[in-house]
């Protein structure tokens, strides 16, 4: 499946159209990205579970509510934990070319972007703790766009350092003022 996108260009003071095809991104993010979703995924539910049985537990007459919703909640998170991480990788992909960086990411939404090369303002590279444990890192990709940046997810850090230059010498030498 793939979408035409249209974009203007400004090269040396001429506006000038280009059509970008949105189609599915070449390339996968990390296989270690798996395990990391699957921590802060593990974080939340722990902190949920833990709140839920606290409370179920300390109170002499505890609402049956409250217990019914603690377990629905050690039934969902074993379910989350399997089923959410490998649906990601399967989803999260992206690539750059020449003209643009394409993003696919989402388990239950998913969101397709693309940011043409021209438009590129800024590229981060960041890391979250977690992240640095699993040798992970995200790039951002801030354009001038009102959606907002595009971000890639799950890199391994040494290929987010690659990227991150490659898109750097990319946008250096494309011509235009990403406005």
């Amino acid at each position: 499946m793939s979408w035409a996108v249209r974009t203007e260009v400004v090269q040396g003071g001429e506006v000038t159209e280009e059509t970008l095809s949105l189609r599915p991104p070449a390339n996968r993010v990390s296989r270690r990205a798996i395990g990391y979703w699957t921590v802060w995924a593990a974080v939340g539910w722990v902190i949920l579970v833990a709140a839920q049985a606290v409370f179920v537990f300390t109170s002499d007459d505890a609402p049956t509510w409250l217990t019914v919703t603690l377990t629905i909640s050690c039934v969902l998170a074993p379910l989350h934990l399997l089923v959410m991480p490998q649906w990601r990788y399967r989803i999260h992909r992206w690539e750059v070319t020449g003209e643009a960086v394409y993003t696919q990411e989402g388990w239950l939404k998913q969101d397709w972007r693309i940011a043409p090369i021209s438009r590129i303002q800024t590229v981060d590279i960041e890391r979250d703790p977690v992240e640095q444990l699993f040798r992970l890192a995200k790039i951002t990709v801030t354009t001038a766009s009102a959606a907002g940046p595009v971000k890639i997810s799950g890199l391994d850090h040494t290929q987010a350092l690659a990227l991150a230059a490659e898109l750097t010498r990319t946008t250096q030498a494309t011509p235009g003022d990403a406005t």
